[in-house]
């Protein structure tokens, strides 16, 4: 009888374990989440705005151009079209090679929950002992 009872007490413990594990994960998971949907976000937000400066600035751009080209219309019209594309031409290869280094940049994506699962297992070791 005693050892169906420490049979039973095992299993208990077996299954309650389990249960904190799975609830571990559960948690684990959620916070991944929680960090999938903040960098969407973060995103999202950041391509709205760049989508709406890069519409500002091509119309600023093109619009420059024009009064450039209108100024230098009897003599220079030619050599005004040459250097603003030049110009352009330089501006962009610039932003592209920005463009190019930050998107090379290593991302921070996770890192909450890397360090958190890095404080558990340090935790679990430090029980075992």
């Amino acid at each position: 009888m005693a050892d169906t009872h420490a049979s039973g007490g095992l299993l208990a413990q077996l299954q309650a374990s389990l249960g904190v594990g799975m609830e571990f994960l559960r948690v684990r998971l959620a916070l991944l989440g929680t960090e999938l949907e903040l960098e969407k976000h973060r995103i999202s937000v950041g391509l709205f705005w760049a989508a709406s400066a890069l519409m500002s600035f091509t119309l600023a751009a093109v619009l420059l151009c024009a009064l450039v080209i209108m100024l230098m219309w009897d003599g220079y019209r030619l050599a005004a079209l040459g250097l603003l594309s030049v110009f352009f031409s330089l501006v962009g290869w610039v932003l592209l090679r920005t463009a190019k280094r930050q998107l090379a940049a290593p991302s921070n994506l996770f890192s909450v929950s890397l360090a958190e699962l890095d404080h558990d297992r340090n935790s679990l070791k430090s029980h075992e002992r």
